[in-house]
C-alpha cells in the first residue's frame, strides 16, 4: 500500500510549519486538505500559506478555484488520490476531516452521470430488478426500494458494482495520522493571537472586497466581519463570535478525528515535537504493510 502522511489538528496548531519542516526531513511533499485554502481569494482568513513560508517544498491543490466556482468533496477525492500517486511521500495537511477521509478512505460518491432515470419509468421493478442482476448477478438488494434499484443500475452501468464495494472505513493506502492535540486554554490564547495578526495582515480587507461584489460565505471568520462590515456586529463582538466558534469546531474536530481515523497524538508546545514527529514518521516509512 502507498503511505500517506496526514498532519490535522485545530487551528492555529501550526499545521503550516510542522509540515514544511516535516517534508523537508523526509523528502515530501505537501497536499492541501483545508477546503477553504483550495479558493484563490481567501488567503489571509484561511490562514493560507505564504510563498516565503514553503521553503521551497511542492505544495499542491492550494488556489485552484475561484471562489465562486464549486467544488465538492467528490472533486476533491479525486484530485487527491492523483495527487497521492504522482507523489514520492505525500503529507495532507488540513482540517478538513470529511474531505481527508474521502480520499483517504473506500468512500464513494454518486457522480453525476449522463443516466436518465426517466427511460426506465415504464419498467415494473421486476424489470429493473433483472436488468441489474444481469450486470451484478451477486447484488443484494430490496426489489421493492425502486429509488436503490435504479442507484444500483446506475452504478452498475458504469462498472461499479455495489456487490463488491468494501466499507467506507477500509483504507486505501497505510497511513499515519500526526494529531496536534493543544489544551483548550492555551488553544483560546493561540486563537486570539492569530487573529489579531490576521487583522493586522489585511483580514478586513479581504471580507470587504467580497461583501462589495455580494458574495456572502459561511465560513468562520468571514461570516462575523461581513457583519461587522453590514453593521450587524462592532469589530469586538465580531471577534469575540470568531473565537468562541472556532474553539467549538476544534473541540468537533478533535472528536471526530479520535472516532472516525486512528490518529497519533502530539502536542505542538512541547520542545521537542519537532523531532518526535519526524523520527516517527522516518519508522512509519520503513515499516512494510
Amino acid at each position: 500500500m502507498k503511505k500517506v502522511i496526514v498532519i490535522v489538528g485545530p487551528t492555529g496548531s501550526g499545521k503550516t510549519k510542522y509540515s514544511v519542516q516535516l517534508a523537508k526531513a523526509i523528502g515530501g511533499e505537501v497536499i492541501n486538505g483545508d477546503s477553504v485554502q483550495i479558493y484563490r481569494e481567501l488567503n489571509v482568513g484561511s490562514a493560507k500559506i505564504k510563498e516565503e513560508e514553503k521553503e521551497g517544498i511542492k505544495h499542491h491543490l492550494f488556489d485552484i478555484k475561484n471562489v465562486l466556482e464549486p467544488y465538492s468533496a467528490f472533486d476533491f477525492q479525486k484530485d487527491v488520490r492523483r495527487k497521492i500517486e504522482e507523489i514520492d511521500i505525500p503529507i495532507i495537511v488540513g482540517g478538513t476531516g470529511y474531505y481527508i477521509k474521502s480520499a483517504l478512505f473506500n468512500y464513494e460518491f454518486d457522480e453525476k452521470s449522463n443516466f436518465d432515470e426517466n427511460q426506465y419509468e415504464d419498467l415494473s421493478n421486476q424489470e429493473i430488478y433483472e436488468k441489474l442482476v444481469k450486470l451484478d448477478p451477486n447484488i443484494d438488494v430490496d426489489i421493492n426500494n425502486r429509488r436503490r434499484l435504479i442507484s444500483g443500475l446506475r452504478q452498475a452501468l458504469r462498472g461499479n458494482l455495489r456487490s463488491g464495494k468494501t466499507s467506507k472505513n477500509e483504507p486505501l493506502y497505510d497511513i499515519f495520522i500526526v494529531y496536534l492535540d493543544i489544551e483548550r486554554d492555551k488553544l483560546e490564547e493561540l486563537l486570539e493571537i492569530r487573529l489579531d495578526k490576521q487583522l493586522e495582515d489585511g483580514f478586513i480587507e479581504e471580507v470587504k472586497s467580497l461583501h462589495n461584489q455580494e458574495i456572502k460565505l459561511n465560513i468562520i471568520g468571514y461570516r462575523e466581519l461581513d457583519k461587522y462590515l453590514a453593521g450587524i456586529y462592532s469589530l469586538e463582538e465580531a471577534k469575540r463570535e470568531i473565537i468562541k466558534v472556532s474553539k467549538r469546531l476544534a473541540k468537533k474536530q478533535k472528536t471526530w478525528f479520535k472516532n472516525q481515523m486512528e490518529v497519533n497524538m502530539y502536542n505542538p508546545l512541547e520542545i521537542n515535537t519537532q523531532k518526535k514527529i519526524i523520527e516517527d514518521v522516518r519508522n512509519f516509512l520503513k515499516e512494510s504493510k
